[in-house]
């Protein structure tokens, strides 16, 4: 797969996604004890997992053609944790738990990290259930 083609995939990936609630994460260990920060957010829905029910009696979309692949909700879940574990940092730094230069380092870490990881899932062979 191409830079290009990365690019087109994960710009179509992040304005297609639909998420009705998201649950993240992290805690940064520092001299100063544990910072955490953590994501929960609902979006739009009556029902916690808008996967059934009478949200999907009132639905004009079908689910099985616009939901994700599953390469692409591996994608969508890397780029989530990124931000979750960039803002346990952030805050780490904010309350004097870690100083600059280790933000700094942590932040280029945690960002190389996601992209080689996402780059890996994104260059596997599809799996058969993986197409559209």
């Amino acid at each position: 797969m191409t830079d290009d083609e990365i690019k087109s995939l994960l710009r179509r990936i992040q304005s297609n996604i639909r998420i009705t609630k998201v649950v993240a994460t992290r805690s940064v260990k520092g001299k100063g004890g544990d910072t955490y920060a953590g994501f929960s957010a609902a979006w739009n829905t009556v029902q916690d997992d808008a996967g059934g029910g009478i949200d999907a009696l009132l639905s004009d979309a079908d689910e099985s053609k616009s939901g994700m692949t599953l390469r692409e909700a591996r994608v969508a879940h890397l780029m989530v944790a990124m931000q979750a574990d960039l803002a346990a940092h952030d805050a780490a730094l904010a309350g004097g738990n870690i100083s600059n230069n280790y933000h700094r380092e942590a932040q280029r870490g945690i960002k190389a990290n996601y992209s080689r990881m996402i780059r890996e899932t994104l260059a596997g062979a599809p799996a058969p259930a993986d197409t559209k």
